[in-house]
């Protein structure tokens, strides 16, 4: 059994594919097995990836289910007891793995941890916000604003997604920030301070991109793992506080489009939620 199972959802993406499995097969660390998950490629992905042959294990979906679906399926048809993830557009400087498997050895009651990245936009070097430092350890109130880990970064201990579950199908995007607070409310996240990710952006095939309203999706988790009654009273707050913000943000932006209805419900939800009369929405 390898030491780690490196998950790669990719959906027509074979200009960038092969850049991303090479990314690993450069790797100072070789104990690993390679699953390339294709989500219903129709733009030549599959040839691109015949090219590395017995070297990667390929997945295949008849249609495009989603990145969820196809970070899900590599997880349930890997074995190693540590996971990592790379998306399809970013890659990986040659100590990655080495890095994160040296902490996992020297933390063996870590879960997760995560790189620092290197950020490109549309071919340029960029430097991140204030707001986008990543923090390191109990991580659960700077997850809430915003979602402070990279899939292409991260890598977990298989129990804990058997713990707290895999990525939510429902959540065509935003599903990472489902996730990490779905960890980060119980666990820490720890840093490795060495950015050891390239993560491009800018790509107008990137999800953010395409998906309008992606609030909603974050007012979603927060709501679930309040109403889930797991936080302690300080996480409550700071969930509720955080709540509130991208409810007024959201419903206010209904209202400017004319939906007054569902402006008018994301406004009223924090109230309606700490009176525990709220429904999921």
């Amino acid at each position: 059994m390898a030491a780690v199972s490196i998950i790669i959802p990719t959906f027509n993406r074979a200009h960038r594919i092969a850049r991303a499995v090479a990314s690993v097969l450069y790797q100072t660390f070789a104990d690993y097995e390679i699953l390339v998950v294709d989500d219903g490629s129709e733009d030549g992905t599959q040839q691109v990836l015949s090219q590395f042959h017995s070297r990667i294990k390929r997945i295949s979906h008849f249609k495009n289910l989603g990145v969820s679906a196809a970070r899900n399926t590599g997880i349930r048809e890997s074995h190693s007891p540590l996971v990592a993830f790379l998306d399809s557009d970013d890659y990986w400087l040659p100590q990655k793995l080495a890095a994160q498997f040296s902490f996992f050895s020297h933390h063996p009651k870590a879960v997760a941890c995560q790189t620092e990245e290197l950020w490109i936009r549309r071919g340029v070097r960029v430097n991140p916000m204030k707001k986008h430092f990543k923090p390191s350890g109990e991580i659960f109130e700077a997850a809430l604003k915003l979602c402070v880990v990279s899939p292409s970064a991260v890598m977990v201990r298989r129990p804990l997604l058997q713990e707290v579950g895999l990525f939510d199908e429902d959540f065509p995007v935003c599903e990472d920030y489902d996730l990490w607070l779905r960890i980060a409310w119980k666990y820490p996240v720890d840093l490795i301070p060495e950015p050891l990710v390239i993560k491009e952006g800018g790509a107008p095939d990137q999800l953010s991109r395409s998906v309008e309203a992606m609030d909603r999706y974050r007012i979603r988790a927060i709501v679930r793992l309040v109403e889930s009654g797991c936080l302690t009273e300080r996480q409550t707050e700071a969930a509720l506080q955080e709540l509130r913000f991208k409810c007024r943000v959201y419903g206010n932006g209904c209202l400017r489009r004319g939906k007054k209805e569902e402006g008018q419900y994301y406004l009223d939800l924090p109230d309606r939620l700490r009176g525990n009369s709220t429904e999921t929405p």
